[in-house]
């Protein structure tokens, strides 16, 4: 008599990194991958931090501090702010970036239109943005 053949299980996908929890996904995956890429485009000092604070644009009011990713270089000459409104990759996320020490003036919406949130638009925004600025490439 022949032995029944089982037909194999699929094997599971490991969950996408996105949907590990936020701030694993952040310290874990985000930063680091943007350190790197800034690091490519030619930004040696860049200093990157996450951390949780308060929005610090004169004239914003804000009960609660939301998460921060904080990017200074050129000796704390120049910097940015990505700002997680909600603690999810997936919620409102707005910019903020300042020059010469001093605070920013303006916050502006980031990402509002993407269906599909993953690291490496994440990063590809975060880039296009400071580029936007012409602090990565000269034209």
């Amino acid at each position: 008599m022949a032995e029944e053949t089982k037909p194999k299980a699929k094997k599971e996908k490991p969950p996408a990194i996105e949907e590990k929890p936020f701030t694993e996904f952040m310290e874990e995956h985000f930063t680091p991958t943007l350190k790197e890429s800034l690091i490519n485009q030619g930004l040696d000092d860049i200093e990157l931090s996450f951390t949780k604070a308060d929005i610090s644009i004169a004239g914003a009011t804000s009960d609660e501090p939301c998460w921060q990713v904080i990017g200074t270089w050129n000796q704390g000459q120049r910097q940015f702010k990505l700002y997680f409104l909600e603690e999810d990759i997936k919620g409102q996320k707005a910019f903020s970036y300042a020059v010469n020490g001093k605070p920013p003036s303006t916050i502006e919406s980031f990402m509002i239109d993407e269906r599909k949130i993953n690291l490496d638009l994440m990063v590809l925004y975060t880039l296009q943005r400071l580029n936007g600025q012409k602090w990565l490439t000269r034209n």
